[in-house]
């Protein structure tokens, strides 16, 4: 309903308690300054000044206008404060997310290192599949994403580039006391009677099908357990192996032992994911991803 430059005439008139020398201050004809009053008491239905001989003071209603535009303009000038630290990368909000093994620590050595760094910077993390990360950062909704190709390649959203951040080796977590705990490399074809532990469902290729599809022989068994610390715990207990990315070798627990495998296709890539126009705190975090991975 109101103008903001009304607003702010309103305050100046207030403080100075003259048309003549608001219109100094702001720059404006005295004339200007009189028509643009008039329009706002139009607007606010009924005068706004008490005009004195010598100037013009708030009536009731000019109080109530003034009080209310004051905390207007004090909410603006905050939000050009903060809009001006967000866009030169220095605080605000940055919404990020990262699939799991890359928040056992890539993502937090990354995220200690800015807050160091833009300690103004408030990070909202969260955690997903690749595929519901790319679609939050083509809606808008992240400002950046660590994604992978892993286990069924790569997906795409408008709007969104991606950058190669490192190669990230698969390999088997075995029970320390296998017979194979030893073998430091393991070719797969010598895990053909194990049963696995996976937590992809439906009939779309996975990495490991492949794998195996390449080694000459289908996996006997595949147990569905989702998250690591059940598939940590069922391999602990001999119930089967699983593909652990070395991102991951950070949580592996010491009764489990990681052999690297001799497939050269047992390996995924890990990507920073950017919206079209990304804000400065978000390519900083970029860096530092880099960085964690050097």
């Amino acid at each position: 309903m109101f103008e903001i430059d009304a607003l702010r005439l309103l305050v100046t008139v207030a403080e100075t308690g003259s048309f003549t020398k608001a219109a100094v201050r702001l720059n404006y004809t005295q004339s200007a300054v009189s028509r643009r009053i008039a329009t706002l008491e139009h607007q606010a239905g009924g005068p706004l000044f008490e005009r004195l001989p010598r100037g013009v003071r708030l009536n009731p209603a000019g109080r109530t206008l003034h009080r209310h535009a004051l905390e207007v303009l004090d909410r603006l000038s905050r939000a050009r404060r903060e809009l001006a630290v967000l866009q030169a990368g220095q605080g605000g909000l940055l919404h990020m997310g990262a699939f799991s093994t890359a928040n056992i620590s890539l993502v937090p050595t990354a995220l200690r290192a800015l807050q160091d760094a833009r300690p103004d910077v408030e990070v909202v993390a969260v955690e997903g599949r690749t595929g519901t990360l790319m679609e939050r950062l083509g809606d808008g909704a992240l400002d950046l994403a660590v994604v992978s190709d892993y286990p069924s390649g790569l997906p795409s959203a408008d709007g969104v580039t991606t950058s190669v951040l490192c190669q990230d080796d698969l390999c088997v977590a075995l029970p320390s006391g296998h017979r194979l705990a030893g073998s430091g490399t393991l070719d797969l074809s010598e895990l053909r009677e194990e049963a696995w532990l996976q937590d992809a469902y439906g009939d779309r290729p996975t990495m490991l099908a492949d794998a195996c599809a390449r080694a000459g022989f289908t996996p006997r068994k595949v147990i569905r357990i989702a998250e690591w610390t059940g598939k940590f715990g069922y391999v602990a207990a001999g119930l089967g192996v699983a593909l652990v990315p070395s991102l991951a070798a950070w949580a592996v627990p010491d009764e489990l032992v990681l052999c690297r495998l001799t497939d050269p296709g047992l390996r995924r890539t890990v990507h920073v994911a950017l919206p079209a126009v990304p804000l400065p705190a978000a390519l900083k975090l970029r860096d530092l991803l880099r960085d964690a991975v050097d």
